[in-house]
């Protein structure tokens, strides 16, 4: 019995010895079987399917997570809006508008087309007056086309002979499909009413920007209204623009328009900044978003909004342009829907990429969103500091076993691929990763709604 304990205790020593021997030797098969279980774990970590989930662009734009970035790219919009509002201005100075008969006096004669040329209208006018007119267009298309012929206020000798030279070279037809000289019709606007159209509409324009400046002082604080009428006189300066580089006529119905397009523009622009308001409010408090990364998110989560609206409201308008244009001929219903068209485009544009980014940049003027920011960043960079030190720990703990440990190969390797897993598994955003949903916790019941559900 004595023999037989000695040979077992020797056995066992022997045993103990050769695995010392294995896992202290740098190229043992113990080693060997560690470093792959920490190489399989890294493999593990680095694999694209356990990566965070992405989504398309389509998903991302209608969940507003703060994919796109707006706010941090707001010098590029500056300069966009920069150019645009130069160029707005150096048309309005080089060419000027063209006013309507309503603004600034004049005769207007409009006859049914049939098959009258603009060249032909031009010579009949010129021979019958001996001057050459303002303009003349073809308005409308089909049988519902009409020449409109504007020029300098005539006399009423003057329009009685251009109306008959017309009738003589076109022979126009009435509504029972017979040459008629009551087919051709005219309007006079002296200069004086034209004075008095101008005056009032510019005084219609000042009081609808004086109440919504006031609005929108009483309504929100002041970085907020500086932005809102900073952009609504952005959005009025490049329509007008438009209007004087295309040559659009500048009627009384594009007042009413412009002026329907500048409310459009603040709806659009209020909506936004209700977003903006809602996600700032006590943001002081707070180091997870800085004051440009929340009003970010808020442009993100109103853009199907802002789309949403914006195709809504233009589809009537086009429809408006095709009844006005091609069916019934008729030029207020024309121009009307031509600012509307320009307006609600460059209030989309403004509402987004102009109003929040200007925002942003006045309120980051203030010391209190600057001590912020200071604070977010300050918050992160501890917090990489800190995962870097974490790593280092783990990687130190790893190369400072004893060599004299006596664990298995399997333990040890079991040990070690859950130390490189650790330490090679990203840390903690310090941001919230754009387009990416929240993961509920894994042992995490979903609440019920009901009282003592889980007393059971």
């Amino acid at each position: 019995m004595a023999s037989r304990a000695k040979a077992g205790t020797e056995t066992a020593k022997g045993i103990g010895e050769s695995d010392r021997d294995d896992n202290t030797d740098g190229t043992g098969t113990g080693a060997v079987d560690v470093t792959k279980a920490a190489e399989d774990a890294v493999q593990l970590t680095d694999d694209p399917a356990t990566q965070l989930p992405q989504h398309g662009f389509l998903s991302r734009l209608y969940t507003g997570t703060g994919a796109f970035e707006v706010v941090g790219r707001r010098r590029l919009w500056y300069s966009v809006g920069g150019a645009i509002v130069a160029v707005a201005i150096l048309s309005i100075i080089v060419r000027g508008f063209t006013f309507g008969i309503d603004f600034k006096g004049g005769t207007t004669v409009s006859m049914p087309r049939g098959s009258a040329q603009v060249a032909q209208v031009e010579d009949v006018f010129h021979k019958a007056l001996g001057a050459d007119p303002q303009s003349v267009v073809i308005v409308g298309s089909g049988a519902s086309a009409t020449v409109q012929i504007s020029s300098k206020t005539l006399s009423n000798d003057q329009t009685s002979k251009l109306r008959n030279a017309l009738f003589d070279a076109f022979g126009p037809k009435g509504a029972d499909g017979k040459p008629s000289k009551q087919a051709i019709s005219d309007a006079a606007v002296s200069e004086t009413w034209g004075g008095q159209i101008t005056k009032k509409a510019v005084i219609a324009l000042v009081v609808f920007l004086v109440l919504v400046g006031l609005y929108i002082t009483v309504r929100y604080e002041r970085y907020m209204a500086v932005s809102a009428l900073t952009t609504m006189c952005f959005d009025l300066t490049v329509t007008a623009g438009v209007y004087s580089l295309v040559g659009f006529e500048v009627t009384p119905a594009t007042v009413i328009g412009l002026l329907t397009i500048l409310g459009f523009s603040l709806y659009d622009t209020v909506i936004v900044f209700d977003k903006v308001e809602e996600n700032t409010h006590g943001f002081q408090h707070t180091t997870r978003r800085t004051f440009a990364e929340q009003a970010n998110l808020a442009i993100n989560q109103t853009f199907m909004r802002s789309i949403n609206t914006s195709l809504i409201s233009v589809l009537p308008v086009l429809a408006l342009m095709v009844v006005a244009v091609w069916l019934l001929g008729v030029g207020t219903l024309k121009d009307l829907a031509l600012v509307q068209l320009v307006g609600i485009i460059v209030g989309t544009y403004s509402s987004i990429f102009f109003a929040t980014p200007l925002l942003v940049t006045l309120r980051e003027r203030t010391e209190l969103v600057r001590a912020h920011t200071r604070r977010v960043v300050k918050r992160r960079t501890s917090g990489s500091h800190v995962g870097g030190k974490n790593a280092d720990s783990n990687a130190a703990a790893d190369t400072q076993k004893p060599q004299n440990q006596t664990e298995s190969c399997a333990d040890a390797a079991s040990q070690v691929s859950t130390d490189a897993a650790t330490a090679s598994a990203p840390t903690a955003p310090s941001k919230p990763a754009p387009g990416v949903r929240p993961v509920r916790p894994t042992g995490t019941r979903r609440p019920t709604g009901k009282r003592n559900a889980g007393r059971r």
